[in-house]
């Protein structure tokens, strides 16, 4: 598997993210998955809020209105808002000033929708037919320094390969094991476009193993079957001993 970053020029907000992508990618090989950052995929659909005072309260009230569910700030020693946003637990769902002027950038408001649309245009700009596209995004790992990538939408691929039913090395069968293919190359793009100053919010991956490519979008079984309720996740005995607050987007 190989993965190449591209560098694009700086992305403003309501900038036309095709037109980034275009400008800063000749070709897209057959058989390949771009990777796009969250951020200028946010900033180009102009989910962005202004900021007025700069405050850490300012920002707390941002993300209560931005996230699904969240815990207030107090609960942590850092005052950071742990959160649940488009199905990923993380921090201040997402709601971050980091190479941006002004403004608070949020996250996409559809990461699906903008994987479909994007993957339709790239195959009539490329004259491509069989491509995959992640947005991607950053979180941290419980117990672990360090932050991966980790996806908010695919298209183009399926995006878990199921092992169960198979034998393992020693011929029993697995009963569990299926593998998050769009996690795996949201890891592997963010690792390579970088965290800081880089400037390379996309990534194709290519000579992928074990991927499969579908020529329609996700349907929505398909990507329901990707989500664990936090009652059935094997994470229950911690998720479920706090007391998650409604925000803003898991009222809608």
């Amino acid at each position: 598997m190989k993965c190449t970053a591209y560098k694009t020029e700086i992305v403003h907000p309501n900038d036309d993210l095709l037109q980034h992508i275009f400008s800063a990618i000749p070709q897209i090989p057959e058989q390949s998955v771009l990777c796009i950052t969250s951020k200028i995929a946010a900033l180009c659909e102009g989910s962005v809020i202004p900021i007025k005072e700069g405050t850490r309260a300012e920002k707390h009230a941002v993300v209560a209105r931005e996230a699904d569910y969240y815990l207030p700030p107090d609960a942590s020693q850092y005052n950071l808002m742990l959160t649940i946003k488009h199905q990923v637990l993380a921090v201040n769902a997402g709601v971050d000033e980091s190479n941006v002027s002004g403004v608070y950038a949020l996250l996409p408001k559809d990461p699906y929708g903008l994987a479909v649309q994007i993957w339709k245009a790239l195959k009539q700009h490329y004259k491509i037919t069989e491509l995959g596209v992640v947005i991607t995004d950053s979180r941290t790992i419980p117990l672990k320094w360090g932050s991966v990538g980790t996806a908010l939408g695919h298209c183009g691929f399926v995006a878990i390969n199921s092992h169960i039913g198979e034998k393992d090395l020693l011929g029993r069968e697995l009963k569990m094991t299926t593998v998050n293919v769009a996690e795996s190359l949201a890891e592997v793009a963010t690792f390579e476009m970088g965290e800081s100053a880089e400037r390379q919010p996309l990534a194709i991956v290519t000579e992928v193993p074990r991927i499969v490519f579908q020529a329609a979008p996700p349907t929505a079984a398909e990507i329901q079957a990707l989500y664990i309720s936090r009652d059935d996740d094997v994470y229950a005995p911690i998720l479920s001993a706090v007391t998650w607050q409604t925000g803003g987007r898991g009222k809608s």
